[in-house]
């Protein structure tokens, strides 16, 4: 996991303080005295078989790599266990080299809601908040985005996603290990920010979108996609206690009230572009996620509410622009 080539093209530019601070961030984030995991997850991506791609697939529903003729049998258990050894996958679906890693979400469906709303990404620089493994780092990619830096301070997700670049070669795709709070304050560096399913999981959705928007260069997009409830201007759900047995759920606005938070920080053009409620074909446990999904968390009786008895989990994708006029940037490293 080699992020001195990254280091290095941050260096001068938009991304100069971000450089600074990276080395100690990776050290932080990638800790074995923290994650006491991380070795065996290490070990999994060691012991990945070296398999030369003929064909890079982005732009479809699987990413993925593929070559002409099959893997030898050997090969490809090799291949499925070391996989498997990165345990559990949600985000994908990848296939590689006939592998099908069926993760828990189906992103590709998330991706297909959001791209009426979306902005052409040729030529810019993408963060993706919140990215787990990368799938939707490499949709952008293969969008056309110019550079995409997903961040996600899961060690694991980290490690699945080296996994998939040895073998889809990317060099303007990197997951780093860090959190939202770990970018540097007002670095007007991104001409696109998605933060998919993570708002509702911050105490405070305001000071979070704040940080959206000060990542943003000006006329930027932001990308927003997450828990809401039905309701008009002001309509928020602050559960008490667990929400789908999460216990880190602090705040579902109304997309009213949600277009309003983003106009009171001066975004501009903000509008809905989708919402829709998550299904159990969308969100479910696989042979790559053998862990309590969707079903485990509705009412048995009713699907139509979670097992606490709230509305079942509903989502809205927002896209707004920072404040300012949007142009091309000049430097692409």
């Amino acid at each position: 996991m080699d992020y001195a080539p990254l280091i290095e093209q941050w260096q001068d530019g938009e991304l100069a303080r971000w450089a600074e601070l990276l080395p100690a961030q990776l050290e932080s984030g990638l800790s074995r005295q923290r994650y006491g995991d991380l070795p065996r997850w290490l070990q999994a991506l060691a012991s990945l078989p070296d398999i030369p791609a003929e064909q890079v697939q982005l732009n479809t529903a699987r990413v993925g790599a593929r070559r002409g003729v099959a893997l030898p049998e050997p090969v490809r258990q090799q291949l499925h266990d070391a996989l498997m050894g990165l345990h559990p996958w949600r985000k994908g679906p990848f296939d590689l080299f006939g592998v099908h890693i069926d993760t828990e979400w189906r992103s590709d469906w998330k991706w297909d809601r959001l791209l009426p709303g979306l902005d052409p990404l040729t030529g810019r620089r993408v963060l993706d908040v919140g990215c787990g493994s990368g799938y939707h780092c490499w949709r952008m990619r293969g969008a056309g985005a110019d550079e995409v830096i997903g961040i996600d301070p899961t060690p694991l997700f980290v490690v699945q996603f080296w996994a998939l670049q040895k073998y889809l070669q990317q060099p303007g795709v990197w997951v780093l290990p860090a959190g939202i709070e770990q970018v540097p304050a007002k670095l007007q560096a991104f001409d696109t920010v998605f933060s998919m399913g993570v708002l509702y999981h911050r105490r405070s959705p305001i000071d979070h979108l704040l940080e959206l928007r000060d990542c943003l260069r000006p006329g930027g997009q932001l990308v927003l996609e997450t828990l809401v409830i039905e309701g008009g201007p002001g309509a928020t759900l602050m559960p008490e206690g667990r929400y789908a047995r999460m216990g880190n759920v602090w705040f579902l606005p109304s997309c009213d009230t949600l277009l309003g938070w983003l106009r009171k920080l001066g975004m501009q053009d903000a509008r809905l572009v989708d919402v829709s409620y998550t299904s159990t074909e969308e969100q479910r446990a696989t042979d790559w996620m053998r862990f309590h999904s969707l079903s485990n968390f509705l009412d048995p009786t009713d699907e139509s509410k979670t097992i606490e008895g709230y509305p079942a989990p509903r989502r809205a994708v927002i896209v707004a622009r920072a404040p300012g006029e949007w142009s091309a940037r000049e430097e692409t490293g």
